[in-house]
């Protein structure tokens, strides 16, 4: 299916609603994932990212599964945890379970081979995994990891200069989260350029559209308002 395409520079002149029904979708058994972006065997031309954001996977693995050893270079890859633990190892020498309210933030630079396995045999791991277009390429591979409390309004987890308590990106975006409850309304932040929300849970008003649990949104500069109809979960990448 084809659908109206996304910008991919730094106009982001117009904000766009990507449903959770229209994305792509793979089944391997082990692995459930739905495609925000073309990635694998999903490919639309329309939707090929936003910005620096070029992958944009929502992930479960039974328990038991993963993905053994394969290489990255030259991408800036996140994964953040949902639900259960994820076991992370690479060539860089990074290793870790990356557990909910957990980001881990890996430079593939040069080159890295890594691994990613559910830390559970039996009840299945969630997360949300992005990739993001690096500021160089030939980069130093590295990996950090980083857990934090619960966010009180939004909540900086990474961004070009480093977060206090958070990580360092090695791209022109910034990454932030927020957990309304039903009812409350997010302090605005204001964007510089374009940012892409993603709705992991819940209902909410965003700028005034209404977006659930899988949906997206492409979002033009300007100051970003969002509503809780229901406990939500947000994640928001703000292009710098």
């Amino acid at each position: 299916m084809n659908h109206a395409p996304l910008p991919t520079n730094a106009t982001f002149a117009q904000p766009h609603h990507v449903p959770a029904a229209s994305r792509g979708r793979a089944d391997f058994g082990w692995l459930q994932s739905f495609h925000s972006f073309s990635f694998g065997e999903y490919y639309d031309p329309a939707r090929m990212g936003y910005g620096v954001l070029r992958v944009l996977n929502d992930d479960t693995v039974a328990g038991g599964g993963g993905f053994p050893p394969h290489p990255h270079r030259d991408m800036e890859i996140i994964s953040y945890v949902l639900e259960g633990g994820l076991a992370h190892r690479d060539s860089s020498g990074g290793e870790g379970v990356i557990q909910p309210d957990e980001l881990q933030v890996m430079t593939a630079g040069t080159g890295v081979t890594h691994s990613e396995y559910n830390a559970s045999a039996t009840a299945p791991v969630k997360f949300l995994q992005l990739w993001l277009l690096p500021k160089a390429k030939g980069l130093a591979p590295r990996y950090a990891q980083a857990a934090f409390a619960a966010p009180q309004g939004w909540q900086p987890l990474a961004s070009p200069t480093g977060v206090p308590g958070g990580l360092q990106l090695q791209a022109e975006a910034s990454l932030w989260r927020a957990k309304p409850h039903a009812g409350e309304t997010l302090p605005p932040l204001t964007l510089p350029q374009g940012a892409w929300l993603q709705v992991i849970d819940g209902t909410v008003s965003v700028n005034g559209q209404a977006a659930s649990a899988g949906d997206g949104l492409a979002l033009p500069s300007g100051e970003l308002t969002v509503q809780a109809s229901a406990d939500a979960h947000l994640l928001l990448v703000v292009m710098e």
